[in-house]
């Protein structure tokens, strides 16, 4: 597996970040200094996105797995590049090559389904999920997948305008309104760095092609999850993924987790509440 782009600072029990889709390891910014006063952090960019390598050739002929259905420790055919089971995949080689067998696993959106798919696994021992994918209807993930391809799509015509954009409060406002509770308050350069990222991004179509194939998670497929201590904070202002309905769900499926709203933030809540994310992952 091809090593990973990541940040890595502070001390303590190794805590793995994963971003959603379309981000980078830079979206966890404005709670890395508060985590790491605690934690061995680890932020990093997933295959595909990022400064990490694009997806390797041969895994896209790998036939799939779902995820979320078979019980954590049963032996499971090669999963597809861009699913969540491959991600999850990708993850554990990388950390162990950084020697890293024991840790705590978070993780926003698509990153929060893998959390939880390591958690499935027994391969993290504590998980903090934000908005994560796998509890939506059809309907849901077609929204969803629509959604962040209309800020893709966005982000790439308009990319030679994006730096006046984001240098505007109200061009801020109405390009990041999809993903953040205020987006007028997030610093200029990190709406341009995380737009230009969603535009760079060459493991994006496969990724989110790969929702289709996402089976959503049920009760009886959690594996170790019901085991270990799993927190699931959901901004009630999400609107790529809904909290009313979704978060809804989280709580029906996985009734021992610790179910938290985000009042006023968005799908994106590391901007939106800095102090209260970095409490909910320590």
């Amino acid at each position: 597996m091809a090593e990973l782009s990541y940040d890595r600072r502070g001390a303590g029990p190794p805590l793995v970040l994963i971003h959603g889709i379309g981000s980078h390891w830079q979206v966890w910014s404005p709670i890395l200094d508060k985590v790491s006063r605690h934690r061995d952090v680890i932020a990093l960019d997933l295959p595909g996105f990022g400064a990490s390598p694009p997806f390797p050739t041969a895994a896209a002929a790998s036939p799939a797995r779902p995820p979320f259905a078979a019980p954590a420790a049963a032996p499971h055919a090669e999963a597809a590049a861009g699913s969540v089971a491959w991600f999850a995949d990708q993850v554990v080689a990388f950390l162990r090559g950084l020697g890293i067998e024991s840790f705590e696993a978070g993780g926003n959106s698509l990153g929060g389904g893998i959390a939880l798919e390591l958690g499935r696994r027994g391969a993290a021992s504590r998980v903090t999920a934000f908005s994560p994918v796998g509890f939506w209807s059809t309907p849901g993930r077609l929204w969803c997948q629509a959604v962040v391809t209309a800020a893709r799509t966005g982000a790439t015509r308009l990319a030679p305008a994006l730096p006046g954009i984001m240098n505007s409060r109200a061009g801020r406002s109405a390009f990041c309104a999809p993903f953040y509770g205020h987006p007028a308050n997030l610093p200029a350069g990190d709406a341009l760095s995380g737009a230009r990222a969603l535009a760079a991004a060459p493991g994006f179509p496969r990724t989110r092609d790969a929702f289709s194939g996402l089976r959503p998670w049920t009760y009886a497929g959690m594996g170790e999850l019901s085991r270990i201590p799993v927190t699931i904070a959901w901004g009630t202002r999400d609107a790529v993924l809904p909290y009313r309905t979704q978060a809804r769900r989280a709580r029906m499926i996985l009734p021992a987790a610790r179910h938290v709203p985000l009042p006023g933030c968005g799908h994106l809540p590391f901007a939106d509440d800095p102090s209260r994310c970095a409490a909910l992952l320590l």
